[in-house]
Order: C-alpha cells, then structure tokens, then sequence
C-alpha cells in the first residue's frame, strides 16, 4: 500500500462488539498490522456495553480473527501482538460520567481516531458527550458509517448534531463500496487512458448498466432492513456513488474536494422522476419464495419476525437521467435486489456502433463494444471486442473476443486488501477522498425521497419475483421498451 505511519494513532472505537467491528473493522485493522503499516505505539480503544475484562475480550478477538482472516494470512504470533494492541472500556454511551476515563487513555502524543460503529442516532450523543469532557481536538478525525438517517430530514438532523462538534475536514463518512480496489480503478480508468477518456460521453456511449446483485436474503436483519428498503440501503447509499464516478468530469487533481466537487455536480444534474415518470423509469419489487443455489428457500414475508402485510422493496430497478452535456440522452440502467440468481456487482459499458457497419448484416447485434468492471466476485475488466473468426471458411465472419484484466491472476503476487482496510488506511494518514461529503448525502437523499414519496402516493404495493430470479418481469420490460436488454439476458 504504501509506508508504514511515522505518527501513532490512538483509535477510540464504540460499537466493539457490534457485528460491523468483529466482522470487518478488526480483521482489517489486523492485516494492517501484518503489513507493517501500523506504527509501534498505535493502540485500539474497544467500546461497547457489555461487562466482560481486557482479558475475555482478547480471547474472544483472538477467536474472532481465527474464524474472519483465512488460514494462509493468520499467524497466531502477529495476531496476538495485535490483540495486545486492545484494551476494553464498558461504556453506556448516554452516560455523560462514564467518559472521564476516556480522556485518561488517550495519549496526547498520538493522532485520536474515533470510530462510530452504532446506529446513526448515537452519534450526536456520542459527540457531544466526548466535547463535553474534552476528549477530542480540532486534530481528531471522527469516522460515521453510511446510511446517514433514512431521508433528507433525518440525515440533515445527523449531520447538525456532528456539526455542532467537529468541522466538515475532522469527519470521515464511510461507504465501503469506495473502498473497493475496482471501484478507485474507475479513476484511473477513466483519467488516465485518454483511450476511455476521449469516449466517455454522450457521442460514444449509448448507454449504462449497474448491478448490483446479492443472492441472499435478509439474514435475521428484519428489523432494520425493513424500515430502510433496497432503495434507502443500496440506491442511496452505494450504487448513486458508482453512477458519479461513472459519469463525472474529470477533477482539477486528486484532492478530496476536487473529486467530491464532480460528484456533488452528477447528483445536482439527475432527472426527477415525477409520478407520471414512474411506471417506464421505476420498478420495484419483493421476493417471494424460490430456490437459491439449488436449495428452497422462503419469501421476503415467511421471514422470522416479519411483519405479513410489509411493503417494503427487496428490489429496485430505475432508469436514470443525467440533465448535463456529457450524458444527454445516455440512460444509466441500474437495478439492485436480494436473493438473485449470484452475487455479483458489476456496471457496464456499451459503446455506440461504428457509424457504417460494412460486416455481415446477421452480425450487426454484435457491433457494439463493451466494458465490462467487476467489483464482486473475482475483481477485474473486461473490454469486449470484434474480430473476425479464425479459418479459411470463415470468411469475415465476427466474433466478440476479451481483452480480460483479472486483478487476482495479473497481480497474482500482491494481495489484494479488502475496503475496509484501504479506508482505515486513508483514515489514519488524513485523506479523505475516498469519503463523502455531507453534501454529497444531502443531494442523494433528495433525489431518492422523491421516488419514496411516489410509491408512497400511488398506494401501489411492489411486484413479486421468484427468489432466485433477476427480479419482476417488469425490470425487463422497462430495458426493452428502450430496444435493450439486461447484460445476462443478451
């Protein structure tokens, strides 16, 4: 990745023992004490409820990173050197007292990292009882996780109460999809390849898809997933990023408002989708019971502790507008669901057809070039070309052939560090473009509580699909009106 931190940090992390930390923050944190990027003195802060001693917390972390890091990457000398690193702190976070003794661990010497691994409306509370008993300075870098709130109002309420505490430079607003080394290859890609940059627009393009796929259901998280939705968990959250960077133009440089500032200009240019929009531009939907690899398996609805009468969206499928130069009339195609046929996360490309076609006029569907970028599974490229079929018979018989880039066989050697680690990574040297702007969340949000308002005025419930399909027939009929088809369907 790069060199190894010169300046220790102390991180302060609330939430320890939440799902997020034990599954994705300390193996990260682990494997870049592995590489050697941590520097001697830095030191993990856990914070959560429960009353257990520095010493079970260790011993369950120890078991935790046995089970989350694989065979090859975990060795049980580092990974203690690493738990030693950790010390616990029982801590109701409303409990304004119980944080003295924060302040008496941290090290004034070291860079204070707090990270908010709790639900949204602990944040404000975490922050104003940290400046309330002066544990944090103007120095210290605060980390929220995404989704901020579940509309406009609730997101801007959030953001007030950071506000009042930290600047807009001190926060780090996590999506993790930014992290993905496929999804900072979108950068590179695009900027520096006058090949892609030269025909990234509306005169080459004719348009976009992005899919987001899981195969899974909600895995026993019914009370959250179904007060947010697909829309509110994945539209806004992850896929309206992949869309900037997509569509946005080039920035002055790689600083962090330089990128965000061409984001923030893709989020202000999208089209409404009005109510007489929605039936061609929105689809949305919600599983019913199907197989998922090879197994049955039960509908959104037969799921424990659902509510039988929910109306929330397991699926959305919408056809976006970008109102600038660039992208007029290039439609962004883009769908996300659960239990699919894979999980899989991808956006393509399809290029326009050379203006005369001289070939074969059987061929002519062919015609179209396309780039395919894998996020999930198996992360890479893939640029679809013509050439012509091999063989004396052949003729000038076409043929698409890959110009393919796998991440794991062309960078078979180096290791490919997971989201998480590359934004801690960042997150401890002070960088923050690969983090969102407050701004950013707000435009997001406006864009898709107009769509939520939409649904919610037609009465209209969403439309069942098999669990184990690509969604309600309706996401293809919305393609096809176009003369399009989905990626897999072509």
């Amino acid at each position: 990745m790069s060199e190894p931190l010169q300046t220790s940090c102390d991180l302060m992390l609330f939430g320890a023992l939440g799902n997020l930390a034990q599954k994705k923050l300390f193996p990260a944190l682990y494997q870049l004490d592995r590489s050697g990027l941590l520097a001697p003195g830095s030191r993990i802060l856990a914070i959560a409820r429960r009353d257990i001693s520095v010493e079970e917390l260790r011993a369950e972390l120890m078991s935790r990173l046995e089970a989350e890091v694989t065979a090859e990457e975990f060795d049980l000398n580092l990974a203690g050197l690493f738990v030693s690193r950790v010390d616990y702190q029982r801590l109701d976070f409303t409990d304004t007292e119980g944080y003295l003794s924060l302040n008496a661990w941290h090290d004034s010497g070291s860079q204070l990292i707090i990270y908010m691994a709790t639900p949204p409306m602990m944040y404000g509370v975490i922050a104003r009882n940290l400046r309330a008993h002066r544990c944090c300075t103007a120095r210290t870098r605060v980390v929220v996780e995404k989704p901020i709130g579940h509309d406009l109002e609730s997101s801007k309420v959030i953001n007030d109460e950071l506000a009042e505490v930290y600047h807009e430079n001190q926060l780090f607003r996590i999506d993790h999809y930014l992290g993905k080394e496929t999804v900072q290859n979108l950068i590179a890609l695009r900027f520096a390849n006058n090949l892609f940059a030269s025909q990234w627009d509306q005169n080459h393009i004719s348009h976009v898809e992005i899919t987001v796929a899981e195969s899974t259901g909600i895995g026993g998280r019914w009370g959250y997933f179904d007060q947010a939705g697909q829309i509110r968990d994945m539209v806004q959250n992850h896929l309206l990023q992949l869309l900037c960077l997509i569509a946005m133009d080039p920035p002055a440089d790689l600083s962090a408002d330089s990128l965000r500032d061409e984001k923030v200009k893709v989020l202000k240019a999208l089209k409404k989708i009005t109510p007489d929009m929605m039936e061609q531009y929105v689809v949305r939907g919600q599983y019913s019971g199907g197989a998922s690899n090879g197994k049955v398996v039960q509908g959104y609805l037969e799921e424990e502790g659902a509510d039988k009468s929910s109306e929330t969206e397991t699926f959305v499928a919408l056809k976006v507008e970008i109102d600038n130069w660039r992208w007029s009339g290039v439609p962004f195609y883009i769908r996300t669901g659960k239990r699919m046929p894979e999980k899989m996360s991808q956006i393509i490309i399809h290029f326009k057809p050379a203006p005369h076609y001289i070939f074969d006029p059987d061929q002519k569907h062919l015609a179209n070039n396309k780039l395919i970028i894998r996020l999930q599974p198996d992360e890479g490229m893939t640029l679809k070309i013509l050439t012509k079929e091999n063989g004396l018979d052949k003729g000038m018989r076409l043929r698409q052939s890959p110009l393919e880039l796998t991440f794991s066989e062309t960078f078979a050697a180096d290791r490919i560090p997971n989201a998480y680690e590359r934004l801690l990574w960042e997150i401890m040297r002070g960088n923050q473009y690969l983090f969102v702007r407050r701004d950013e969340v707000e435009h997001a949000w406006r864009w898709v509580d107009q769509i939520i308002q939409n649904w919610r005025d037609s009465g209209e419930p969403p439309k069942r699909y098999a669990a184990g399909t690509w969604g309600p027939v309706a996401s293809i009929a919305m393609i096809t009106r176009d003369g399009r088809s989905w990626y897999e369907d072509a």
